[in-house]
């Protein structure tokens, strides 16, 4: 170092100064920031992973209670006081205005109090009260366990279906499915982790609401068809086996090739996986979607054959969701089918602002039969024990009427139910006020269900994460707790 450097770095007091330290350690400091990204793994990864097997199965985070989850999703918003939760007064008080004030709803055409058009009787040994509009789901009473005080942050279709399915009100987050094979991967290689079932409509909000977000790309869903043709898209091959074997073998050295000269690169490994997941799907995906082995007893079960179009439609998909998590499948989620009392499109069936009788008792008859069954067998076949049932909209309905003979967007209080592995049978979690409007018991939120799924699975939501932009996200953001009440 010549005296002039010496001079400018240790002026006078012959001490390394500030600014000289900050000069000679600049390229030092950029060195220890990129080596620091570099280093980072998220918590959900493993020395799988890390070898390029994204979808290899990975240990839970503690003894899980269930392998896989089966989310029927009601999209649209079904209404509470006409399912699970019955509210003897708003018949006393029919036509009445509230006798409280409420809050703001999506059109602002409130009406007056509208009790509901269904009976409700109690079912099975627990007693549990469940609208005429199930008989079927009914006769499963001691299995479930009906949520009646889910809330949710949003009254809008799109941003309720987002907030429901990522934890986040916007596109570009993982849907729940993604984060549950992020964090455990798959049992079954021939077949993706995460499935959505087609036949209906996707939700408001559209398909990236199912999608991996900022998550590797192998952890995105996978739509399957079980009533077309060609039920996922490009799985007949376009070439003989061994051409296309070839094919992928050299696409693949080409890519190892590519990730060994930028080291670990998530992106190329996802791809790769991919490519040779799809390729096996080819000769499991059409056995998948045989539902003709299954016996006719099984069929009609679940309604394959029932004359109204939507209930078979939505059989077809039951019955898939069962043969997927009974081959592997961590999640699986059901679109839900249009009915003729819904006309303006698939995304939001459960939409009853106007004529919520003709609505409500299409949609129930569309899925009753066939969730029903969808229990019924799992339970005969030993896979209940071993599976998590969701039974969900994004939000609940108003007790009072929009104009006179519909409802409106309520997630202040609404119902769900869940079934399965780890969930108490039989049992009713939570309270709303005497109109079914708002929750006064015990409050849960959409993050302390995403909590509970995870928990059910082993996970633990708080350590599952992924750094994404400077920062660690996860399925429950900063919040959530374990809906402890529930649980075995």
């Amino acid at each position: 170092m010549s005296d002039e450097s010496r001079s400018r770095l240790f002026p006078r007091t012959g001490r390394l100064s500030r600014r000289g330290m900050l000069r000679m350690t600049s390229n030092g400091f950029g060195m220890l920031a990129a080596t620091a990204m570099l280093a980072e793994e998220s918590r959900g990864a493993t020395t799988d992973t890390a070898a390029g097997r994204p979808q290899a199965a990975k240990s839970p985070h503690f003894q899980p209670k269930v392998k896989s989850v089966i989310f029927c999703y009601m999209s649209g918003g079904m209404s509470q006081v006409d399912s699970f939760d019955p509210k003897p007064r708003l018949a006393k008080e029919a036509g009445q205005p509230m006798p409280f004030k409420t809050e703001r709803t999506m059109f602002n055409k409130d009406g007056d109090i509208f009790p509901s058009p269904w009976e409700f009787s109690r079912r099975g040994e627990s007693g549990i009260p469940v609208s005429e509009l199930f008989p079927h789901v009914g006769t499963m009473a001691d299995d479930l366990c009906v949520i009646r005080s889910m809330t949710a942050k949003f009254m809008e279709h799109a941003q309720g279906n987002y907030y429901f399915h990522c934890g986040l009100p916007f596109a570009g987050f993982p849907s729940m499915g993604a984060w549950v094979t992020y964090g455990l991967g798959t049992e079954n290689q021939n077949l993706p982790g995460f499935v959505v079932t087609g036949g209906g409509g996707i939700p408001h909000g559209g398909i990236s609401m199912m999608g991996n977000g900022f998550l590797p790309s192998v952890h995105q869903a996978s739509l399957i068809h079980p009533g077309r043709d060609e039920p996922l898209r490009n799985i007949v091959p376009s070439a003989a086996d061994a051409r296309q074997r070839r094919q992928l073998d050299l696409v693949r050295r080409m890519d190892e090739e590519f990730v060994v000269s930028l080291g670990r690169n998530e992106p190329v490994e996802a791809a790769i996986s991919n490519y040779e997941t799809a390729y096996r799907m080819q000769s499991a995906v059409p056995e998948l979607v045989d539902l003709a082995s299954e016996t006719e007893a099984t069929r009609r079960l679940y309604g394959t054959d029932s004359p109204n179009p939507s209930t078979a439609a939505y059989a077809k998909q039951c019955l898939l969701a069962r043969r997927l998590v009974e081959r592997g499948v961590r999640f699986v989620e059901l679109t839900m089918v249009n009915t003729p009392g819904k006309s303006d499109g698939m995304g939001n069936p459960w939409d009853q602002h106007n004529k919520l009788e003709i609505g409500h008792g299409a949609n129930a008859l569309t899925v009753d039969q066939p969730v029903a069954a969808l229990l019924k067998d799992l339970k005969a076949r030993g896979l209940l024990d071993e599976t998590l049932v969701i039974f969900s909209g994004e939000f609940g309905r108003t007790p009072f009427a929009q104009g006179t003979i519909g409802r409106d967007h309520n997630p202040f209080g609404f119902s769900m139910w869940l079934a399965g592995g780890g969930v108490k049978k039989g049992f009713v979690y939570g309270e709303t006020d005497e109109y079914g409007y708002r929750v006064v018991e015990n409050r849960c939120t959409v993050h302390d269900l995403h909590a509970t799924v995870l928990h059910l699975l082993g996970l633990d939501h708080a350590s599952l994460s992924y750094r994404f932009g400077g920062r660690d996200y996860r399925l429950t953001d900063v919040h959530g707790h374990v809906i402890g009440g529930i649980l075995t």
